[in-house]
C-alpha cells in the first residue's frame, strides 16, 4: 500500500485514534493539539484516556518513528514538510461541542482553516473527521478559498472503549466529495481493512452520520419506553427484547433498557440534527419526541428509586444515602460527558439524597464532579456502607463479580435498584438483598413486597 504523509488536528478521542491506527497502517502521521501539556503527555506514551488498546498503538507509532506530536496546524504541516514531501491529507478531527440552541459549535474548525489555508500544498485533501453539521464540507471550502485543494467528508463511526477496535474492523467507511480524486485518495487510506466504501457527495456523508447516530438514539429510546410498558403489564423486557431481537430487521444492538442514553455523541448529534431540520422548515417529531424521551427516562429511574427506597411514590428523598455504582456515561471508558448516570444523581440531589459513588473507571482523587453532587470513593464496600440502597448506573461488568453478601453487609436496607439490568437476580436474593430491575416481570424476580 502506498503510504500517505498525514496531518491530524486534534487529539481527542477521534484525533487520537485516526492519527494512531492510520500510523499502524504504514502512514506518516503528525498530530497536533493547542494544548502544549497534552501534547507533552503524548510524546511521552501518557494517552490520558481509558482506551483499549490506543496506548500501545501510540507507543507503537512513535517508536517506528511513523507517528509524532506537535503544538499547533501549521507546526504539522512544518514537520511533515522537514522530514520529507509535504502533507498530502489533513484530518480535521477537533471539537464540535453543542453551540446556542444546539447547533455544532465549528469554531475550533474554523480556527485550523484560517491557520493552514494559505500553508496547504496544492493537490492537498482536507478530511472533515468530526461530526459536523450538513454543509459543512462546502463551508470549508468556501473558507479555504483554494481550488486547488478538495475537502472531504470522512465521518467517525467510533464507540468509545472500542475505539481502536472499531477504526480497524470498521462497518463501513463513508467518503463524500465533490472532487472523485479526492474521494478517491482517501478511501485508498483505509485500503488494507477490506470493509464496504460508500463514495457519495459531501452532503450525504455528513448526513450519514447523523442519520446513524439518531437512529441508535431512538432505538435506545424505543426500548426504555417499552421496559415502562411491560413493568406496567407485568411483562418481562428481556424476553421482549430477545424475542425481536432475533428478527434480522431489527437485530439485537442497542436493545438493553437503561436510564437513558447520554455520551459525547448522541445528546449533541440529536439536537444537532433537530436544529438542521429546522433551518430546512423540517419538523422532525420523532426525532423530537427521542429526545424527550430520553429526558423523561433520567425522571422515570428517580420515581422507581424513590419507590423502592420509601415504599411510596411519593416518598421523601431527604436525607436519604444512596450509592451509585457507576458514573461514566458506559462501561470501558472514564467519559463523564453527559453521563446519563449524573444525569439521575443530580435528579436524586435535588430530591435531598446523600450520594456516595464508585465507578472502576474513575479514580476518586481525580474525579471531575462537583463535590457537592457526589461523593466519589475507590471501593465499592465503601460507598454502600449505611446506604438505603445501591443503584447501578453503567453496565460495568465488574459489579457481577462484587461480594453481594458483604455489599448487603454493610447496606442499611437490603435494596438493589439496577437500572441496567445488569446483575444476576438470584445471585442478590442468595445474598438477602432485593433487586428491582428495569422493566422486569416482578412475579419472578422481586424478592419481597417494597410496600404501597
Amino acid at each position: 500500500m502506498f503510504a500517505r504523509r498525514i496531518a491530524v488536528m486534534g487529539t481527542g478521542y477521534v484525533g487520537l485514534t485516526t492519527g494512531a491506527c492510520l500510523a499502524s497502517l504504514g502512514h506518516r502521521v503528525v498530530c497536533a493539539d493547542v494544548d502544549a501539556i497534552k501534547v507533552e503527555r503524548l510524546r511521552a506514551g501518557d494517552i490520558g484516556i481509558r482506551e483499549d488498546g490506543l496506548a500501545e498503538l501510540v507507543n507503537e507509532g512513535v517508536a517506528a518513528g511513523r507517528l509524532s506530536f506537535v503544538v499547533g496546524a501549521g507546526t504539522a504541516l512544518k514537520e511533515l514538510e522537514a522530514d520529507g514531501p509535504p502533507v498530502e491529507v489533513m484530518f480535521l478531527c477537533v471539537p464540535t461541542p453543542m453551540g446556542v440552541g444546539g447547533v455544532a459549535d465549528l469554531n475550533a474548525v474554523e480556527a485550523v482553516i484560517e491557520e493552514t489555508r494559505a500553508v496547504l500544498p496544492p493537490g492537498c485533501v482536507v478530511v472533515n473527521k468530526s461530526t459536523v453539521p450538513v454543509g459543512t464540507a462546502a463551508r470549508t471550502a468556501e473558507l479555504l478559498e483554494r481550488d486547488d485543494v478538495g475537502v472531504v467528508s470522512n465521518p467517525e463511526f467510533l464507540r468509545e472503549g472500542s475505539a481502536v477496535r472499531d477504526f480497524l474492523n470498521p462497518d463501513r467507511i463513508v467518503v463524500g466529495s465533490s472532487k472523485q480524486d479526492a474521494a478517491e485518495r482517501v478511501a485508498a487510506l483505509y485500503a488494507r481493512l477490506g470493509a464496504p466504501t460508500v463514495l457519495t457527495d459531501s452532503a450525504s456523508a455528513e448526513m450519514i452520520k447523523y442519520a446513524a447516530n439518531c437512529f441508535l438514539a431512538m432505538k435506545l429510546s424505543y426500548v426504555n419506553a417499552m421496559a415502562e410498558l411491560c413493568e406496567r403489564l407485568d411483562a418481562d423486557i428481556a424476553d421482549v427484547t430477545e424475542g425481536i431481537g432475533y428478527d434480522k430487521r431489527i437485530g439485537q444492538a442497542f436493545l438493553s433498557p437503561g436510564p437513558g442514553w447520554g455520551g459525547s455523541c448522541l445528546p449533541k448529534d440529536t439536537h444537532a440534527l433537530l436544529q438542521v431540520a429546522d433551518a430546512a422548515d423540517f419538523e422532525f417529531r420523532l426525532l423530537r419526541a427521542t429526545i424527550d424521551t430520553n429526558t423523561r427516562q433520567f425522571q422515570r429511574m428517580v420515581d422507581k428509586i424513590r419507590k423502592a427506597v420509601t415504599g411510596k411514590r411519593d416518598g421523601s428523598l431527604s436525607k436519604k444515602r444512596l450509592a451509585l455504582f457507576g458514573l461514566t456515561f458506559k462501561a470501558g471508558t472514564d467519559d463523564l460527558r453527559d453521563s446519563p448516570a449524573l444525569a439521575v444523581a443530580a435528579l436524586l440531589k435535588q430530591a435531598g439524597a446523600e450520594l456516595v459513588g464508585y465507578d472502576p473507571g474513575i479514580i476518586a482523587a481525580q474525579a471531575a464532579i462537583d463535590d457537592s453532587l457526589l461523593n466519589v470513593v475507590d471501593d465499592p464496600y465503601s460507598a454502600a456502607k449505611d446506604a438505603e440502597a445501591v443503584v447501578v448506573l453503567t453496565e460495568w461488568p465488574e459489579f457481577r463479580s462484587l461480594d453481594w453478601s458483604r455489599v448487603a453487609e454493610g447496606l442499611a436496607a437490603p435494596t438493589v435498584i439496577d437500572t441496567r439490568n445488569l446483575l444476576d437476580p438470584d445471585v442478590l436474593r442468595r445474598a438477602s438483598l432485593t433487586w428491582i430491575g428495569v422493566g422486569r416481570a416482578t412475579r419472578t424476580y422481586a424478592t419481597a413486597p417494597l410496600g404501597n
